[in-house]
């Protein structure tokens, strides 16, 4: 009885991690995006690591590393950078959509 209890647990535990993999991009708004195109893969990680960036400036400011000013100034050119990120993570995406779509 315990070990049927357990598979079954497993099994949900195992469903609910791979939701995501099983959700579809047809007009799901929170449907995750394909990354099967190169560009998009490589802008997502760029992204990522972009706010990581931003994550780790702030850290920095609040242990002292960084001034307030020059952590003023690194943040805003963090975050532009990650905008322009986003821009191009958009545009690609649209494109990926026109292709699909036809």
């Amino acid at each position: 009885m315990e070990i049927v209890l357990a598979l079954v647990i497993l099994a949900a535990v195992a469903w609910f991690v791979a939701g995501p993999l099983r959700r579809s991009s047809s007009g799901d708004p929170g449907a995750v995006i394909s990354t099967e195109d190169p560009r998009i893969a490589e802008l997502e990680a760029r992204k990522e690591a972009k706010y990581r960036e931003i994550r780790d400036a702030e850290l920095d400011r609040q242990q002292g590393k960084l001034s307030q000013d020059d952590w003023q100034r690194q943040d805003a050119e963090l975050r532009r950078e990650a905008i322009a990120i986003l821009k191009e993570l958009d545009e690609a995406g649209s494109e990926a959509t026109k292709r699909s779509n036809g």
